[in-house]
């Protein structure tokens, strides 16, 4: 078993203690944190890589709830802005270390704004540099993104419900309900994936997604890049129709999600054209019709805002085993670091404009 399924195996077990652990009362900065977003007149959301992706997310829960935020990835909002005076900002990180994400939680503090860190790691630099650290302690991963993704998700996902008012102790049963039908519902995802034609070494693949589970979408491509080492595209459904199908071509592999309650029957319907033009389609939701798609995972009851903390399961399964069949490790990163702690080059000892 490669150490990547057995992180996300233990998926549903992490997400549960998350939620378990995010609901203590006696955990202040939570509740910090959301008076100091309510009290900021300006609010970013970013991370970087994977935690980025958590932030997309996430970014709907406060969109939907009339508290919009300004997004962005690390990198960018580090170079390209200039907080005004009173802005909180959440920054996502697993580990707290990398190097964008050093700079811009001193860059935000030095303009004035509020820090709200939310990572795995308590003695990262961001934890320390933040004025209200989150901090969700898991077992961290072994390589890839799969526990210290969806848990740091979950947990701004917790904070965002606690601005908008709708964090209680029924959001929590709920939610800790949907996951433990999540993990009775993964050996059933494994013997789709072992069985699946879906999945082709080689293939060009495209994954599609609206709303909550644009994060997911995303974080999906990351794992074909990382895991697979093969390339993948990820964009919204909506902009997907206004151009780029036009390279649609026979054995395209597509991925898509299907909100729980938006845009269904239409997005459906973009999957019944795809494979009418002769790509081959995975479906991941809640109540699909078993016929609308080449691979179809149907998903927990869960509301349909919420559906990111499981739905990036079953294309973690799909990519692990998608890896095997590739010949490939995804155990192991050729390329790239685990954290990227200096902003020259790929490759370890390389120079870049006369820089180490």
């Amino acid at each position: 078993m490669t150490h990547f399924l057995r992180d996300i195996l233990r998926q549903p077990e992490e997400l549960e203690r998350t939620i378990e652990y995010l609901c203590r009362p006696r955990l202040l900065a939570l509740g910090a944190a959301a008076a100091a977003i309510r009290n900021a007149r300006h609010v970013y959301l970013t991370g970087i890589g994977s935690s980025w992706h958590a932030a997309l997310n996430v970014g709907a829960l406060f969109y939907q709830n009339a508290r919009p935020v300004y997004m962005q990835d690390a990198a960018e909002l580090l170079l390209f802005s200039t907080f005004p005076p009173g802005a909180a900002i959440i920054i996502i990180s697993r580990s707290g270390r990398s190097i964008e994400i050093v700079q811009l939680a001193a860059k935000a503090r030095a303009a004035g704004a509020t820090v709200i860190a939310v990572t795995n790691a308590p003695d990262g630099p961001l934890a320390k540099e933040a004025q209200i650290p989150i901090v969700v302690p898991i077992a961290l991963d072994h390589a890839i993104s799969v526990n210290t993704y969806s848990t740091l998700a979950a947990a701004v996902g917790l904070l965002a419900s606690n601005v908008a008012g709708s964090f209680d102790a029924q959001l929590a049963s709920t939610l800790s309900l949907s996951i433990a039908e999540t993990a009775r519902a993964i050996p059933g995802w494994q013997k789709q994936v072992a069985d699946t034609t879906w999945l082709l070494p080689g293939a060009v693949s495209y994954f599609l997604a609206r709303g909550s589970s644009l994060g997911s979408c995303c974080e999906a491509r990351l794992l074909w890049e990382e895991g697979v080492k093969a390339p993948a595209t990820a964009m919204g459904t909506g902009s997907f129709r206004h151009g780029p199908q036009e390279m649609i071509a026979k054995d395209f592999r597509f991925g898509m999600w299907i909100d729980g309650a938006q845009m269904r029957e239409q997005d459906l319907a973009v999957a019944r054209d795809l494979r009418q033009l002769g790509a081959s389609v995975m479906l991941i939701g809640q109540h699909l019709p078993g016929d609308a798609g080449d691979l179809v995972f149907q998903l927990p009851a869960i509301p349909s805002e919420w559906q990111f903390l499981i739905d990036i399961i079953p294309v973690q399964l799909a990519a692990e085993r998608l890896s095997r069949l590739s010949g490939v490790d995804c155990d192991s990163f050729r390329l790239c670091s685990f954290v990227v702690e200096d902003e020259y080059g790929l490759l370890p000892k390389q120079t870049s404009g006369g820089k180490p």
